[in-house]
C-alpha cells in the first residue's frame, strides 16, 4: 500500500475565513447526505429515489449498496480524507459510490467522461486520488485501459474500480465483498472537505474546486423551495453527473430534498418527451441546447408536456427569444436563465414567475451578496457593467491549490467569477461577457490556453490563438488563429495533432483560421476581443 501524503488542501482552514459567518448564524444544515440518507430511509424505505432506464433504486437499496461499498472500500485500505474520483456515466452506481464515500469519510473527486488521458492524469495527480471508478467502456471508448495506462505515472493511485465488468476490482464484486463484512461507519465532519471538482482554468491548469458537505446542500434546499419542488417529486437529469449541476440536482437532491432521480445516460429530445410523460417528471436543470431541443420536439409532436413545471437553464449564451419559444411549447413549463459556476453554484435562481425577466437576464439573486466593480474594484451602481463578484453560503472553500485561492478570493471572502455582467434594480444579474479566456461549450469550460499550448508544439505552427466562436447548438464552438511557419498546414492535420495529444474530442478546434498577424496591445498582447469579433462576423455574413 503506497504511504499516505497530505492533501494538497491541508493547508485551508475549516471552515475557511469567508463561511464563517454562516456557521455561526446557523444557515447551514450540518448534516452530511449520510445523515439524511438514514433519516428518509427511516421515513420511508420503498420510495424510489432513482431511476435509469428500467432499473429502479429504493432509498432502502441505495443505502444497503452504499453500506456494503463502504464495507469494501475500507477492507481495501482507503481511509477517511482519501480521495476516490469516478469517471462515470449517468449510471445509478455513481449514487452509491457518492453515498459510500459520505458514510466513509472519503473525498470524491467527479471527472467528466469527456477527458481523456491527459485531462485525467492531470486531475488525478493533483489531488493525489487513491482510487478511480470507470467504465470498463462506455462510447467506444475503453477507460478502464486509459486508467490502465496513466496510472504508472500516478504513485497514489493504488486502485483502479471498474463499473458494470466482471473480476474482483469490479463494482459487483466490492458490494458481495462489503455485504459480508461489518462496517463500522466514522464520524464524518459535515464542514469538511467532501468533494474535490476540476474546472479549466485560463491557464490551462485545471482548477480544485473545494466543496464541503453542507454548501450544496444548502442551495439545493433553497432553489428546491425557490421553484416549488416538493419531496417526492422526479427531476430529470440529462446532464453529466460529473458536472456540478449534475452532481448537485441528480445525485444529491434525492437525499436532500426527497426528490427522485430519473437519469439519461445520452441525451435525446424525443427520450426525454417520453420520461417525463411516464415519470411524472416536474423539471430539470440543465444546458440551453436541451431547452431548444426539448421545445422543438415539444412542437414537433405536439406534445405539450403537462405538469412539467420548470426548466433552469445555463451555462452557454441565451438569446433572449429562447425562454418565450420554449415557454410558448409547453402547456405548464416556465422556463428561465440561471447563473452560478463550479465555485459559486447557483448564484440566481431565475424568475419563474416573470417571463421578461426570465428572458432577458441570468436570473434573481438569491442569498449571495454580489458585487459589480471596475478595473479598481470599486463597486458600480446598477445599470453598469463590471466583474462580477459573489459571496455566499454555496460558495466553495476554495481551491486545491493555495495560490489559485488567494488570487481567485478577495480579503473579505468575495469569488471574482471573471464574468462580466449588470445588476439592475430588482435584483436581475446580466451576463454580458467574460474577463476569463475560457470557451464554455455546452456548459463546458475549455481552456483556450490548453489547446494553444498543443498547437504551439506542431511545427507548422509559430504562434496560435484559440477563441470562442458562435455555435448554434452549444453556444460557443472552438475557434483557432493560426500564424503559420511557412506553408499553411492543412486544418485536417491540426486537428489530428490536437486529436493525438490525449486532450478530450470537445477541444479540438471546429475551425482554423489563417493569418499574418494577431490583433496586439502595444505591449505586444492578443486582442482576443478582436479575434472573437472577427468571427462572429465572419460566421453571421455566411
Amino acid at each position: 500500500m503506497n504511504e499516505r501524503i497530505a492533501p494538497p488542501w491541508a493547508w485551508l482552514d475549516i471552515p475557511a475565513p469567508h463561511q464563517r459567518a454562516f456557521m455561526d448564524n446557523g444557515r447551514w444544515d450540518e448534516r452530511t447526505i449520510a445523515d439524511l440518507a438514514y433519516e428518509l430511509t427511516d421515513e420511508d424505505p420503498e420510495c424510489v429515489a432513482f431511476i435509469e432506464g428500467a432499473s429502479r433504486m429504493t432509498r432502502a437499496e441505495l443505502v444497503a449498496d452504499a453500506e456494503a461499498l463502504a464495507a469494501a472500500l475500507h477492507g481495501r485500505g482507503l481511509r477517511p480524507g482519501d480521495v476516490i474520483a469516478f469517471q462515470m456515466p449517468n449510471w445509478r452506481e455513481a449514487a452509491v459510490i457518492n453515498l459510500a464515500a459520505a458514510l466513509s469519510g472519503l473525498i470524491v473527486n467527479p471527472i467528466v467522461p469527456i477527458y481523456r488521458d491527459h485531462e485525467v492524469s492531470q486531475m488525478l495527480g493533483d489531488c493525489r486520488a487513491r482510487a478511480i471508478f470507470v467504465p470498463t467502456s462506455f462510447r467506444a471508448c475503453d477507460f478502464a485501459a486509459m486508467a490502465a495506462r496513466i496510472q504508472a505515472g500516478l504513485p497514489d493511485l493504488a486502485h483502479i474500480f471498474t463499473v458494470r465488468g466482471e473480476g474482483a476490482g469490479d463494482y459487483a464484486a466490492l458490494l458481495a465483498e462489503g455485504r459480508d463484512t461489518v462496517f463500522m461507519r466514522p464520524r464524518v465532519d459535515p464542514l469538511g472537505v467532501k468533494m474535490v471538482l476540476y474546472t479549466s482554468g485560463t491557464t490551462g491548469r485545471p482548477k480544485g474546486v473545494l466543496h464541503s458537505h453542507v454548501t450544496l446542500s444548502f442551495i439545493l434546499k433553497r432553489s428546491g423551495v425557490h421553484w416549488g419542488v416538493r419531496a417526492g417529486e422526479a427531476l430529470l437529469m440529462p446532464s453529466p453527473v460529473t458536472h456540478i449541476s449534475g452532481f448537485a440536482n441528480g445525485l444529491e437532491a434525492p437525499l436532500v430534498c426527497g426528490t427522485r432521480t430519473v437519469l439519461m445516460e445520452s441525451w435525446d429530445a424525443t427520450a426525454a418527451l417520453e420520461l417525463i410523460g411516464r415519470h411524472a417528471i416536474v423539471g430539470t436543470v440543465a444546458a440551453t441546447p436541451f431547452l431548444v431541443e426539448l421545445a422543438a420536439a415539444a412542437r414537433g409532436t405536439g406534445n405539450r408536456l403537462p405538469g412539467f413545471r420548470f426548466f433552469a437553464c445555463g451555462g452557454a449564451a441565451i438569446p433572449n427569444d429562447v425562454i418565450p419559444m420554449a415557454n410558448a411549447a409547453f402547456a405548464d413549463c416556465r422556463a428561465f436563465r440561471v447563473f452560478g459556476a463550479s465555485e459559486v453554484p447557483l448564484v440566481t435562481f431565475g424568475w419563474p414567475h416573470d417571463e421578461a425577466l426570465a428572458a432577458t437576464t441570468d436570473g434573481q439573486i438569491v442569498d449571495y451578496e454580489v458585487r459589480v466593480v471596475d478595473a479598481d474594484d470599486n463597486n458600480l451602481p446598477p445599470g453598469q457593467e463590471g466583474e462580477i463578484l459573489a459571496r455566499g453560503p454555496g460558495m466553495m472553500m476554495g481551491y486545491a491549490d493555495a495560490g489559485q485561492t488567494a488570487e481567485a478570493i478577495t480579503a473579505d471572502g468575495f469569488f471574482r467569477t471573471g464574468d462580466l455582467g449588470i445588476r439592475s434594480v430588482e435584483g436581475a444579474l446580466t451576463i454580458t461577457g467574460r474577463k476569463k479566456d475560457l470557451i464554455i461549450r455546452g456548459g463546458e469550460n475549455i481552456s483556450a490556453k490548453e489547446i494553444e499550448d498543443v498547437l504551439h508544439s506542431h511545427p507548422a505552427v509559430r504562434e496560435a490563438s484559440v477563441v470562442a466562436m458562435p455555435h448554434v447548438r452549444l453556444g460557443e464552438g472552438v475557434c483557432a488563429y493560426i500564424i503559420a511557419h511557412g506553408p499553411i498546414p492543412a486544418p485536417e492535420e491540426l486537428a489530428a495533432h490536437v486529436a493525438s495529444s490525449g486532450l478530450a474530442k470537445q477541444k479540438i478546434p471546429e475551425r482554423f483560421e489563417f493569418v499574418e498577424d494577431f490583433p496586439r496591445t502595444a505591449s505586444g498582447k492578443v486582442r482576443k476581443d478582436e479575434l472573437r469579433a472577427a468571427i462572429r462576423a465572419m460566421l453571421a455574413a455566411c
